[in-house]
C-alpha cells in the first residue's frame, strides 16, 4: 500500500467539502486516511493542524494550581528526533530493569531504569513509525518502509527483518513465540519470533476514512486480539491465525464518511480474562478473551487505551476530557475538562494518581479519588504525543523533541 503525505490547499473544493463535513473532528489533532482504493491511499497532517480560524475552540489554558506533588526527574536521554515529520505516536516499552525507545530517524537505545544508563544505541537505516515492542528477548519495531526488524534485546544486534503489505504505525507485540503486528491496511500478521517467516494473515476491511493510528495486539496466552478501523475487536490463534472471535465496539453512523470513522485506535487494556477496547465515536468495551462474550459497554467516544486503579476504569474522550468509570459499571465517579482540547495522551496510574501529559509537554497528575489536579511539570517544549509508561513510583516520558525522561514523585 503506497502512501503520499499531503495537506489540501483551501482552493481546493475537496478542502472545503471536508471542511464543511469535519464538525467536532476539527477541534482534534487526528491524522486520517483517505482509502482510494485497495492498494492506494492519502495520509493527510492532522486536521486541527490545517484549520486555524477563530470559530474553531481553542485548547484550554492551564491555570495555577497547589501542587500536592512534586515530579522530580530522575534522568533524561536523547534518542534521534523523536516524532520526527510525520505524525508518528512513537512510545518506550519497559521489560525487566530495561527501557528501550525509538526515533523516527532510526535511532533505538536500550536504558537502565534505575540509573539511566545507555546499554546500547544502534541506528536502522528505515524510517521508523511503530515502536517498540520488548518482551522475551526480543526489541521489535515497524517501518514506513512496510517492514517490522528484530534486535538482540542485550546486544541492539539484529536478528532478522521481515517485510509487510503496508506500514506499521503500532508497536509489534511478542510472546517469544510469533510476533503479532498490525499494518496500516488493516492486517493482522504473525511472525515467527525466531526467523521472522510469515506464520499466518487475518484481513479485515479498511472504511475509506481512518484515522492514521492503529491499535497495538495483545497476547494473552495462545490467544492474539487486535481492535480494526473498521470498529471491529478480533481474537485469532497464536499458532495458527485462525479466527477465535470478532465482536464490534461500534457501528458507523452518519452521512458523510467522517461521521462514520469508527477506529479502534487506542491500545487495548488486558486485565485478567478481560480485553477492554475503544472507539473513536463509539463505545468503550470489555469482552471475553477466551469467548468474546461481552462483559461491559458504554458510549463513549475516544482513540487512546484506557486505565484502571482504585476500583475505577480511566479513559480520555476525543475532546481530552478524562473520566472515571466505576468498573463494570456506567458510573460516572468523576470527570475532569480542566485540559479540553490540550491533545492529551492515552492515561496511566501510577501511585495514587492518573497521569496524562499534552500537546505543549506538560505532565499532568490527578487524583484518582476525585480528579482533581495534584501536580504538574513541563517535560518538553516541542510536547508529548507517544503514550506514556508507568512502573511503581516512576513514570517515563517520551517527548517529540526525542527526550526519554524518567519521573519519580514526592
Amino acid at each position: 500500500m503506497n502512501t503520499a503525505v499531503s495537506t489540501l490547499p483551501s482552493s481546493q473544493p475537496e478542502y472545503s467539502a471536508l471542511r464543511s463535513r469535519c464538525g467536532r473532528a476539527l477541534k482534534l489533532g487526528l491524522g486520517v486516511c483517505f482509502a482510494m482504493s485497495l492498494s492506494a491511499c492519502t495520509i493527510l497532517q492532522p486536521i486541527a493542524d490545517l484549520f486555524s480560524d477563530d470559530e474553531t475552540e481553542q485548547p484550554a489554558e492551564l491555570t495555577d494550581l497547589n501542587e500536592e506533588v512534586n515530579l522530580n526527574r530522575r534522568w533524561s536521554v536523547n534518542v534521534g528526533d523523536g516524532q520526527g515529520d510525520y505524525y508518528s505516536q512513537l512510545h518506550p516499552a519497559i521489560d525487566r530493569d530495561m527501557i528501550f525507545a525509538a526515533s523516527a530517524n532510526g535511532n533505538v537505545v536500550a536504558v537502565n531504569r534505575a540509573t539511566g544508563n545507555v546499554a546500547w544505541r544502534v541506528r536502522s537505516d528505515r524510517t521508523i513509525s511503530g515502536a517498540v515492542g520488548a518482551s522475551n528477548g526480543l526489541v521489535l519495531f515497524g517501518t514506513r518502509e512496510a517492514e517490522v526488524v528484530a534486535l538482540d534485546q542485550f546486544s541492539g544486534r539484529e536478528l532478522w527483518r521481515a517485510s509487510v503489505s503496508s506500514e506499521v504505525l503500532s508497536a509489534p507485540q511478542t510472546n517469544g513465540t510469533i510476533v503479532a503486528l498490525q499494518t496500516v491496511d488493516g492486517k493482522l500478521i504473525g511472525l515467527d519470533a525466531v526467523t521472522g517467516k510469515q506464520n499466518w494473515i487475518y484481513e479485515s476491511t479498511v472504511p475509506a476514512l481512518t484515522l492514521r493510528g492503529s491499535s497495538s495486539p495483545v497476547i494473552s496466552g495462545n490467544v492474539v486480539i487486535s481492535g480494526f478501523s473498521n470498529g471491529m475487536v478480533a481474537a485469532v490463534n497464536a499458532s495458527n491465525g485462525f479466527l477465535l472471535w470478532e465482536e464490534r465496539v461500534a457501528v458507523p453512523q452518519g452521512r458523510y464518511d467522517i461521521e462514520r470513522v469508527i477506529d479502534v485506535d487506542g491500545d487495548l487494556l488486558l486485565a485478567g480474562n478481560t480485553v477492554f477496547a475503544s472507539s473513536y465515536q463509539g463505545n468503550l468495551m470489555a469482552f471475553d478473551v477466551q469467548t468474546g462474550r461481552i462483559v461491559w459497554g458504554t458510549e463513549a467516544s475516544s482513540y487512546h487505551g484506557m486505565a484502571q486503579g482504585f476500583g475505577n476504569t480511566y479513559y480520555v474522550d476525543d475532546k481530552s476530557q478524562v473520566f472515571a468509570i466505576r468498573n463494570n459499571s456506567e458510573d460516572v465517579v468523576w470527570e475532569n475538562k480542566g485540559l479540553r482540547l490540550r491533545r492529551i495522551t492515552a492515561p496511566r496510574t501510577i501511585g495514587n494518581y492518573v497521569a496524562v501529559a499534552d500537546f505543549e509537554g506538560y505532565l499532568h497528575l490527578l487524583s484518582q479519588i476525585d480528579g482533581h489536579f495534584v501536580g504538574r511539570t513541563r517535560v518538553d517544549n516541542d510536547g508529548v504525543r507517544g503514550n506514556m509508561v508507568a512502573d511503581n513510583d516512576t513514570i517515563y516520558v517520551f517527548g517529540n523533541s526525542g527526550r526519554l525522561a524518567a519521573y519519580s514523585f514526592r
